[in-house]
């Protein structure tokens, strides 16, 4: 079976030295692509800049702004089984880029900013063969936001943590997951190794996809 994973932060250029980013290690996506590996499946990791080593086995593509991520995405998505959209994409951008270093200046300064793409709703807005799992980072309202992604996002299943506690999640080798499935159901994952709750997730995911393809059938 093959996946795509996406994994780590995206970086979005304000000029030749600074950037929008985001705190997401890479470490939950890079330990679900190990855990497919370890499992003998094929692994595409289309990962943002991170400062870990890509799984031994994994196809490793990688990127810098969410763009680039949408467009090895779709280059890529047809030819897989499962999806799994780990990344944490920047959701806003600088509207103008500085080929030069801005300099800074005495007077305040403000930054104007657009939306970026939302990749995940873009690249379900069409029908796909292969079984979608989104995430979700929160930092309130968890089982709300996240029901409420997992059916705009038209993913099969929708994976969700607490970004607020300051002891797992992001920046963390801990983490703790609810999974939130299109029959109403959830799965609560309690607070493990990020490796060990990719095993854990990747027979959950498995499993699903195979009830998915029986009902189709």
């Amino acid at each position: 079976m093959k996946f795509v994973i996406t994994a780590g932060p995206t970086r979005e250029p304000l000029d030749p030295v600074r950037y929008l980013s985001n705190r997401s290690s890479g470490k939950m996506g890079y330990a679900i692509a190990a855990a497919a590996l370890e499992e003998k499946h094929k692994v595409v990791l289309i990962s943002g800049p991170v400062a870990i080593a890509a799984p031994l086995g994994a196809e490793l593509v990688p990127v810098m702004t969410g763009d680039e991520m949408f467009a090895v995405i779709s280059a890529r998505i047809d030819d897989c089984d499962v999806f799994v959209m780990c990344a944490a994409v920047c959701d806003y951008k600088p509207v103008h880029y500085s080929a030069q270093k801005m300099k800074k200046e005495r007077a305040p300064f403000a930054l104007a900013l657009e939306r970026t793409r939302d990749l995940l709703t873009s690249l379900t807005s069409v029908p796909r063969h292969c079984f979608v799992v989104g995430f979700a980072a929160e930092t309130q309202a968890l089982a709300a936001n996240a029901a409420r992604k997992l059916a705009e996002k038209n993913c099969d299943l929708l994976v969700a943590n607490d970004v607020s506690r300051a002891d797992i999640g992001m920046d963390s080798e801990d983490n703790e997951l609810v999974i939130f499935f299109r029959n109403g159901a959830q799965k609560k994952l309690r607070r493990a190794k990020k490796n060990v709750l990719a095993r854990s997730l990747l027979k959950i995911i498995l499993n699903a996809r195979e009830k998915s393809l029986t009902k189709k059938t």
